[in-house]
């Protein structure tokens, strides 16, 4: 169940359309495509700073902080239930902006009929992880797609692109991880793509679906970075050897996994970097995104 059940079964009129003449979306709107200055100090924040006793060396050389659940922003508009890992909208934190070129991680929870109108983005790799319902997408591109549970929907923006998502079920809610990379090329020809995760590929294993190079049926990204999907449950285990000249993250997108002795829930997420093995172990319907990433230093 997630954190955010108390959800309407139905939301009130005026955003059942992502087209609605909505002040409350549009004023969010306004919100994920500016900086927000947040006056204050936030309870996300505190617990944040408080787990810097987390940061550990967990292998010879491998530097591991752990990042919980309940440090992310949160953010209720009714409509949608949502949180973020990394400064978004009304959560900001000037130490928390990104992991390298890793931008975004927005957990969301979308009301049946709730959903964006038509706006715009540029500049960012963009992409939606499903895990529960769908989301119907359009743009300005001439795109028009749904897609459902266990599928990824991917935007590169570059030079600009705009486009509308919305919750097409009358009744159940949708939830998935919205995820933004930064990319290392600018104002390229905008493109559009999904794809279909394989549940056997990635049962006690991790398939890639996102990468620099578009390897192995994944899509190609213009970002430095290759991403994963695994599942974990029992006795799976899955190693993952990490250099200097790569970092990781980690993202536990629902159940119970172990990285390296550490127990992780849903929600919460690891990073790490230097020289060793990640060895995610002792799953309970565990579902995590990993993120291979080239460092910014």
């Amino acid at each position: 169940m997630s954190p955010f059940s108390q959800l309407p079964q139905s939301p009130p009129e005026s955003i059942r359309s992502p087209l609605a003449n909505n002040q409350i979306t549009k004023a969010y709107l306004v919100h994920f495509e500016k900086r927000n200055i947040l006056k204050g100090k936030t309870t996300a924040l505190k617990i944040l700073r408080n787990q810097e006793r987390h940061m550990s060396t967990i292998a010879s050389d491998l530097r591991v902080k752990v990042r919980p659940s309940a440090a992310r922003g949160h953010v209720d508009a009714g409509w949608l239930k949502s949180a973020h890992s990394f400064s978004f909208a009304n959560y900001f934190d000037r130490n928390n902006m990104n992991f390298h070129n890793l931008r975004v991680i927005n957990d969301d929870w979308v009301a049946a009929g709730g959903g964006f109108p038509m706006h715009p983005h540029e500049n960012f790799e963009i992409f939606s992880y499903m895990l529960e319902g769908a989301l119907a997408h359009e743009d300005t591109m001439g795109n028009g797609s749904t897609v459902r549970k266990g599928g990824i929907q991917f935007m590169s923006t570059g030079s600009g692109v705009q486009h509308s998502e919305f919750n097409p079920s009358s009744t159940d809610e949708t939830h998935l991880l919205q995820i933004w990379l930064i990319p290392d090329r600018k104002n390229t020809t905008p493109r559009y793509e999904m794809l279909e995760l394989d549940d056997t590929a990635r049962d006690g294993n991790l398939q890639l679906f996102l990468s620099h190079d578009g390897r192995d049926g994944s899509i190609r990204t213009e970002a430095a970075a290759d991403v994963y999907s695994g599942k974990l449950n029992g006795d799976d285990t899955i190693n993952f050897e990490l250099t200097d000249e790569r970092v990781v993250y980690v993202h536990v997108a629902r159940g119970e996994v172990q990285i390296n002795g550490e127990t992780l829930k849903d929600g919460d997420a690891i990073e790490a970097e230097g020289n060793g093995t990640l060895e995610l172990t002792n799953g309970k319907d565990a579902e995590v995104v990993l993120f291979h990433l080239s460092p910014r230093r």
